[in-house]
C-alpha cells in the first residue's frame, strides 16, 4: 500500500501561492484544478483558477455561461448547497487577448503598439505558433501574481509530456529575440535579403507579387517595432521562472490509474526532480476501490446467494470480482507512483459514476482532495 502521512493536502499546500497542475490529457486535470480552487475558497482563501480550454460543462459547474479571458468571480447560489467562505475567481486562457495585453502594456508608444497589433506576422505568431499557450500562460500568471491580491493561483497547464514546456517555451523565445537571429531582421534593407540568400529573396518577391504582401518587409518591420516589448517580456519571463522554482510554488501531477497516464505521471515526476523543483504532489483520479475486500469470490458468492438468492447473488459476486481486478491494479499503480515520489502519499479521488455537472459536484471532488 502507499506510504501514509499525517498531513492532508491542505497542510501540504500551506504557504503556497501558485499551484501548477500538470499531466496527460483526459485524466480530469482541468476539473481537478477547478476543484482545488473551490476547495481552497471554501476554506477562506481568495483563489484564481486559470483553465486551458475547459469543457462547457465545467463553466456550467462553476455557475457561469462561459469562461472569459479575465477573472470572473464565481458565486455560490443560495440553493447550491455550497458555502464559499473566501472568494473563487475563474478564467479561461485567451492566447490572443493575453498577447495583445502584453503589447499594449509594454510598447514604448501608442504608435509602436498599433504597428505591432496590425502586423500580419504578429497576428499569426500570437495564435498559431507552437508554444503560444505556454507563453500566454506565463504572461497571465505574472499578471495575476504581481497585479492582483489572490492568495492562491491555480494554473491548469496544457497536456504535455514535458512538465516544463510552458516555462521553457518563453525562455526559448527570449533566447531567439536576444540572439543573432533577430539581427537578421533588424538589419538595414538589402542586408536582410542577402543574408537569406538569392533563392529565398526570389521566393519572397514572387510571394509579394502574387499576394500583395511584402512578407520580408513585414518581418523586418515586425521585429523592429517589437524592440520595446522584448525587454519587458524577458523580465516577466525570468520573474515567473524564479517564482515557479521558489517555495511559494507547488506542482501537482494529476493522473489516472490507467497504464499510459500513469507512465506519463512517472515521467513528469522524474523531470520535475531533475529540474530541481520541490517534490510534487500526486493526485490520482478515477480510482476503483470496491471489490471483494480480501475475500475469495466463492466466499462472497456464498454470502450473497444466502441474502439475494443463488442467481442474483452469483451475478453480483461476479461483478465484484471484476471490480476487484481493477481495484488491485489501481492500488499497485498508486503504490508504484508514490514510490517514484519518495513514498509521498497520493491524494486519491474515486471513480465517480457521473461527470461533474454543478458546483455541488465540484465541491464533492474538492472534499476528496482535502478530506
Amino acid at each position: 500500500m502507499t506510504a501514509h502521512s499525517d498531513q492532508g493536502l491542505e497542510a501540504r499546500l500551506h504557504g503556497k501561492h501558485v499551484l501548477v497542475c500538470v499531466g496527460a490529457g483526459g485524466v480530469g486535470k482541468t476539473t481537478t484544478s477547478a476543484a482545488l480552487g473551490l476547495g481552497l475558497a471554501m476554506r477562506g482563501q481568495k483563489v484564481a483558477v486559470v483553465t486551458i480550454d475547459p469543457a462547457k460543462r465545467l463553466a456550467a459547474a462553476l455557475g457561469l455561461k462561459e469562461l472569459s479571458g479575465e477573472p470572473h468571480r464565481v458565486e455560490a447560489g443560495r440553493n447550491s448547497g455550497v458555502k464559499i467562505e473566501g472568494e473563487l475567481w475563474a478564467m479561461m486562457l485567451d492566447v490572443k487577448r493575453t498577447f495583445d495585453d502584453i503589447v499594449a502594456r509594454l510598447a514604448s508608444s501608442e504608435q509602436a503598439r498599433d504597428e505591432i497589433l496590425a502586423n500580419p506576422v504578429y497576428r499569426e505568431l500570437s495564435t498559431a505558433v507552437a508554444g503560444s499557450q505556454e507563453l500566454s500562460a506565463v504572461a497571465k500568471l505574472y499578471e495575476l501574481y504581481e497585479e492582483h491580491d489572490f492568495d492562491v493561483i491555480v494554473l491548469d497547464t496544457p497536456p504535455s509530456r514535458n512538465a516544463l514546456d510552458f516555462l521553457n517555451a518563453p525562455n526559448r523565445l527570449i533566447g531567439f529575440l536576444d540572439g543573432r537571429a533577430l539581427q537578421v531582421f533588424l538589419a538595414p534593407g538589402g542586408l536582410t535579403a542577402r543574408l537569406f540568400g538569392r533563392g529565398t529573396a526570389l521566393i519572397f518577391s514572387i510571394f509579394a507579387r502574387v499576394t500583395g504582401v511584402d512578407m520580408l518587409g513585414e518581418l523586418s518591420r515586425f521585429f523592429r517595432s517589437l524592440g520595446s516589448v522584448i525587454e519587458g517580456f524577458g523580465e516577466r519571463t525570468r520573474a515567473v521562472s524564479a517564482l515557479l522554482r521558489s517555495p511559494q510554488a507547488a506542482f501537482l501531477i494529476v493522473t489516472s490509474p490507467e497504464a499510459e497516464p500513469a507512465r506519463e505521471a512517472g515521467y513528469l515526476a522524474e523531470r520535475l526532480a531533475e529540474a530541481g523543483m520541490e517534490r510534487a504532489e500526486l493526485i490520482v483520479n478515477r480510482v476503483h476501490s470496491d471489490g471483494l475486500a480480501g475475500h475469495s469470490v466463492e466466499q462472497v458468492d456464498e454470502l450473497l446467494s444466502t441474502l439475494l438468492g443463488a442467481q442474483l447473488g452469483g451475478r453480483v459476486a461476479s461483478n465484484l470480482a471484476d471490480y476487484d481486478v481493477l481495484a488491485r491494479r489501481d492500488a499497485t499503480t498508486i503504490e508504484r507512483l508514490s514510490s517514484t515520489l519518495g513514498g509521498h502519499e497520493a491524494i486519491v479521488v474515486p471513480h465517480l459514476d457521473e461527470d461533474v455537472q454543478d458546483l455541488l459536484g465540484l465541491a464533492g471532488v474538492a472534499e476528496y482532495l482535502f478530506g
